[in-house]
C-alpha cells in the first residue's frame, strides 16, 4: 500500500524503504488502468530507466528534494525527448530538444518524469478539451470536466497516477482544476518561482505578466514540498512542519462573493458552492476574525482583461488557422485586429486595475471568495455554441480567479465540503501581501482541524 501523502512517500524513498522503480511501476500501472480519464497525452517510454537511474543516484548519496518521486508536466512545458502539442492541431508536434526551465529545475531535484498531461488549446480555457486528444475527465465523475488548464495534472493526481505535480496559472489554471478534483491548488505571487520571471515581470505590452507556476497536491504539506522544490530552496515545508500553523490566529479575513465580471455577465452561486463557502468561513472563524468585505471593482475589467489575456495569440506561429478550435481561432482574430495603441492602452489600464485590487484587499490580512460558482460542468458544456458563449460560461464558472493573476498576488483553493453528488467544493483565499506561507498554514488549519479548537 502506497501512502497518499507525497511527503510520506518522498521520505520513504529517502530512507531507502521503497525504490523509485517500485513507485514508478505502480504509477505507470495506474496510468494504464485509467487511460479512459484522458489525463495523459504521452507516457514516457523510458520512465523505468529513469527510475533505475534515480535508485542508483540514491545509492551514491545524491538525493534531491523530490528524489525518485514520479510526476508529470503539462503539455505546455517542453520535456527533452518528449513531444509537445500545446493542445493544438494548428502547429506541428515537435519533440523537445531541451527542458523547459521549470522541468530542468525539478529534474535537478530528482523527479522521475512519467509523461505529459492534457491541456486546453494553448492553455486558454478552464476545461482541458482540445482537438488533439481525448478530454481530461474528472476522476470523481468521468462525465464531468477536471478543469483547466492544468486539468490533466489534477486528474492524474486525484486518480493516484502521480503523487503531486506542477501546474501553471494564468487566470486560475492551477486553482480551477484543483477545486474540480478536490486538491489543494496554490497560485504563488509573480516572481516567487524564479523560472516564471526569467524574461521579466511584465508582458510586451506593459501589462502584469499573468501566468505563474504553482503546485497541485493532496494537502498543504505536499504543496509546500513541491513549492520548495520549484524554488530550489527550503522554506515553506519547514514553516508548516513547525509551530506556525498552530500559532496562527486572529487574522482579519474579509469575505466577498462580488466578481469583477458582474458588469457583463450574470454571476450566481449554485447552492452547493454557497454552502461550501459558508462551511469554509465557519472553519476560519474558529480562530480568526471573519467579516464582510465591501469591494468595488472597475466596470471595464472584463474587456480589459480579455484584451490582455488574448493578445499573445496573434504572435503564435500557427500554420493553418482553420485547424484551430473555435475559441482560439476567434480570439486570435480579435487580437490581430487590435492595434498596437489599443494593446498598450489595455496593458496600462490593467496595471491600474491591479493596483486598485491590491489597495482594497489590503484592508484585510486575507480575502476569501468561493473557489468556483458550481460543481464542475460536464464534458462538452462549453463548446456547444459560439466562442462568446464559451467564454461567458467559463467566466460564470470561475468568476473569482483571474483577478488574482492581474493583481500578481498569491491565492490558494482548499477543499471544504462536498456536493450532494459527492463532488468536492472549495474555498479560495487571497493574500494581498503575497504571503504563500500564510495561505498554506490556513490550508493546514482547514484540512487538519475541521472542528472547533480547544
Amino acid at each position: 500500500m502506497f501512502p497518499s501523502s507525497a511527503l510520506k512517500l518522498r521520505d520513504e524513498l529517502a530512507r531507502g524503504e521503497r525504490s523509485s522503480r517500485e513507485v514508478t511501476e505502480h504509477c505507470l500501472a495506474r496510468i494504464e488502468e485509467q487511460a479512459d480519464l484522458g489525463a495523459f497525452v504521452h507516457v514516457a517510454e523510458n520512465a523505468m530507466e529513469a527510475a533505475a537511474a534515480a535508485d542508483a543516484a540514491h545509492a551514491r548519496g545524491e538525493i534531491g528534494r523530490l528524489h525518485g518521486l514520479p510526476t508529470a508536466f503539462k503539455d505546455l512545458n517542453e520535456v527533452a525527448g518528449m513531444p509537445t502539442t500545446y493542445g493544438t492541431a494548428a502547429m506541428p508536434t515537435t519533440v523537445a530538444e531541451r527542458d523547459h526551465s521549470l522541468v530542468a529545475r525539478l529534474r535537478c531535484e530528482g523527479v522521475v518524469i512519467l509523461g505529459k498531461t492534457q491541456v486546453p488549446e494553448f492553455g486558454l480555457s478552464s476545461y482541458s478539451e482540445n482537438l488533439v486528444a481525448a478530454p481530461s475527465r474528472n476522476p470523481l465523475d468521468p462525465t464531468r470536466s477536471s478543469g483547466g488548464s492544468s486539468g490533466g495534472q489534477a486528474a492524474a493526481i486525484a486518480a493516484g497516477m502521480i503523487p503531486l505535480g506542477p501546474g501553471s496559472d494564468g487566470g486560475g489554471s492551477v486553482r480551477i482544476p484543483a477545486a474540480a478534483c478536490g486538491l489543494v491548488g496554490l497560485k504563488p505571487s509573480l516572481g516567487r518561482i524564479p523560472s516564471d520571471v526569467l524574461d521579466g515581470y511584465n508582458d510586451p505590452m506593459g501589462a502584469p505578466k499573468l501566468a505563474v507556476s504553482g503546485p497541485l497536491a493532496h494537502d498543504a504539506l505536499d504543496a509546500a514540498l513541491l513549492l520548495d522544490a520549484m524554488r530550489g530552496k527550503d522554506h515553506y515545508l519547514p514553516l508548516l512542519q513547525g509551530s506556525y500553523p498552530e500559532r496562527l490566529s486572529d487574522l482579519k479575513i474579509g469575505y466577498s462573493t462580488h466578481s469583477p465580471f458582474e458588469p457583463v455577465y450574470e454571476i450566481s452561486l449554485a447552492p452547493e458552492a454557497r454552502d461550501a463557502f459558508t462551511q469554509g468561513l465557519e472553519r476560519l472563524g474558529q480562530r480568526h476574525r471573519v467579516e464582510p468585505a465591501d469591494l468595488h471593482y472597475a466596470e471595464d475589467y472584463p474587456e480589459t482583461f480579455a484584451a490582455v489575456w488574448t493578445n499573445g495569440l496573434k504572435h503564435v506561429p500557427v500554420s493553418d488557422d482553420s485547424l484551430l478550435g473555435e475559441l482560439a481561432r476567434d480570439f486570435r482574430g480579435r487580437a490581430a485586429d487590435r492595434s498596437l495603441e489599443q494593446s498598450l492602452q489595455a496593458g496600462s489600464r490593467l496595471k491600474q486595475i491591479a493596483a486598485d485590487f491590491v489597495r482594497q484587499w489590503s484592508a484585510f490580512d486575507v480575502v476569501a471568495t468561493p473557489a468556483m460558482a458550481s460543481i464542475p460542468p460536464r464534458i462538452g458544456h462549453y463548446t456547444q455554441s459560439t466562442a462568446d458563449v464559451d467564454y461567458m460560461l467559463q467566466c460564470q464558472y470561475t468568476p473569482y480567479t483571474s483577478m488574482v493573476n492581474v493583481a500578481s498576488v498569491a491565492a490558494i483553493t482548499i477543499p471544504v465540503g462536498h456536493s450532494k453528488e459527492g463532488l468536492p467544493m472549495s474555498i479560495q483565499l487571497i493574500s494581498p501581501r503575497s504571503d504563500e506561507g500564510l495561505l498554506l498554514a490556513l490550508a493546514t488549519q482547514i484540512q487538519l482541524w475541521p472542528f472547533p479548537y480547544k
